[in-house]
């Protein structure tokens, strides 16, 4: 009986010092602020394109100018701001992935550069490439095992 009355009196201290969130303008947020990551992303391949890349290259070097914006941007600490601004909406994006990536680097560099840089780099993104990789897997199998019978 004593541990229903602490959860129900948690759970009421919880919402009513917990912010209140406006769930309709979080979502507009995201929406268009993602939707501007896409846009500069759109632009960056346009351009590139009438420099004369196609193909495997034109979304390679699209990427890695992608990647290079959000590295970028995270270094000097205006990501966190876009992030804090358009929640969801910056981390879906590639530049997203590349902020994943070089937040904990920064975070932990002054424990030198294997213990805290290299070691910590993946904190947050290395679940995401193991997933992603087994996941590939997993899918070239069935389809090599589809392809067997076909």
């Amino acid at each position: 009986m004593k541990s229903k009355n602490y959860n129900a009196n948690y759970l009421n201290y919880v919402s009513q010092i917990a912010p209140k969130t406006n769930e309709i303008r979080s979502l507009l947020r995201a929406f268009w602020v993602g939707g501007v990551i896409c846009t500069l992303g759109q632009f960056i391949r346009f351009s590139l394109e009438m420099l004369g890349l196609y193909g495997d290259v034109l979304a390679g070097t699209t990427s890695i100018v992608l990647i290079f914006i959000g590295s970028t941007l995270t270094g000097i600490g205006v990501y966190d701001r876009i992030g804090k601004y358009a929640g969801g909406g910056s981390i879906v994006p590639i530049t997203g992935f590349a902020n994943s990536v070089v937040s904990p680097a920064m975070e932990f560099k002054s424990e030198g550069m294997i213990y805290g840089l290299a070691a910590k780099m993946f904190v947050v993104a290395g679940p995401i490439i193991v997933y992603g990789v087994i996941s590939s897997v997993a899918v070239g199998l069935v389809y090599y095992i589809i392809g067997l019978f076909v």
